[in-house]
């Protein structure tokens, strides 16, 4: 594994960690809200050891990368830090990964066609999902933002948040999302993610539909069976929009499936990444 460093056209440095050797097939993995990269790591490994090359990408606002001077943290800009990576990685296709927030940055950079993407995963993520476990999430992450006191009491926050989940031995994963700030604790994002110039201040669900319309790339739904935000509806909804929709439901898995199940997700996303591939698939109406 290897740090790389790229600066995009708006003056953000986005870190990634890459894996895998410099010619083989590139897969970019983005992960979701108030998440870094460090979220995937057994992921890229694993598909490195397939035979990928695997950029995985701080978000601008999380991890490493550069949080945003004017706050913005919209579509468009995720979408244009993703088009610059892109540019300097490779002048070919590629296969894009993402949950959640990472998966709307996938769906719409596929379907407005910013990227020249070969395969598409999206992970516990649809157009229309559901209200309730989305303001979950929101909830969770504005709970804390005064940080704590310790590392001991930020997993006990993490366990009481996702309790189908066995508390880890270690909680060496959980301290690379948190930085020491004025003597407390902080997750490692910025809070203007939920500012008016963040997702919360955008209605995404339309841009979303119209962009899973177009696609016509393989594309897999990975989704967490006890999922509160993805539910069987937004699924068929999205499967109405994507009709060649390959779809991998993981058992014991809730929103977060590659940190609740991460051996049958990778996996999932290996088989799949691999396959033959299709004919190009018509596009849906809407």
């Amino acid at each position: 594994m290897t740090t790389r460093r790229f600066t995009t056209r708006s003056g953000h440095v986005l870190v990634a960690d890459t894996y895998g050797a410099d010619d083989a097939p590139p897969v970019l993995l983005t992960h979701g809200g108030g998440q870094t990269r460090h979220a995937w790591n057994r992921t890229g490994e694993r598909l490195a050891e397939a035979g990928y090359r695997v950029i995985n990408l701080d978000l601008r606002g999380h991890g490493e990368s550069d949080w945003s001077k004017a706050g913005d943290y919209s579509l468009d800009g995720f979408i244009a830090d993703v088009e610059d990576v892109l540019a300097q990685i490779t002048t070919g296709p590629i296969a894009l990964v993402g949950a959640s927030l990472g998966g709307m940055i996938s769906l719409v950079a596929t379907g407005e066609a910013a990227a020249h993407t070969t395969r598409l995963v999206l992970v516990d993520v649809v157009p229309r999902v559901e209200p309730a476990g989305a303001q979950r999430i929101v909830d969770f992450m504005l709970a804390h933002s005064d940080g704590f006191a310790s590392l001991e009491e930020a997993a006990d926050a993490v366990a009481a948040y996702i309790p189908e989940r066995p508390r880890p031995k270690s909680n060496a994963g959980l301290e690379k999302n948190l930085r020491l700030r004025d003597g407390r604790l902080h997750w490692h994002w910025d809070p203007a993610l939920l500012g008016p110039g963040g997702l919360r201040g955008s209605n995404a669900e339309v841009r979303l539909e119209l962009a899973a319309a177009t696609v016509s790339c393989p594309t897999l739904l990975v989704r967490g069976v006890l999922s509160d935000v993805v539910s069987p509806e937004g699924v068929e909804r999205l499967r109405v929009l994507i009709p060649h929709l390959d779809i991998c439901d993981v058992a014991e898995a809730g929103h977060m499936v590659a940190g609740d199940r991460n051996d049958v997700f990778a996996s999932a996303v290996v088989d799949f990444l691999s396959a033959p591939c299709p004919q190009a698939a018509p596009h849906a109406g809407r």
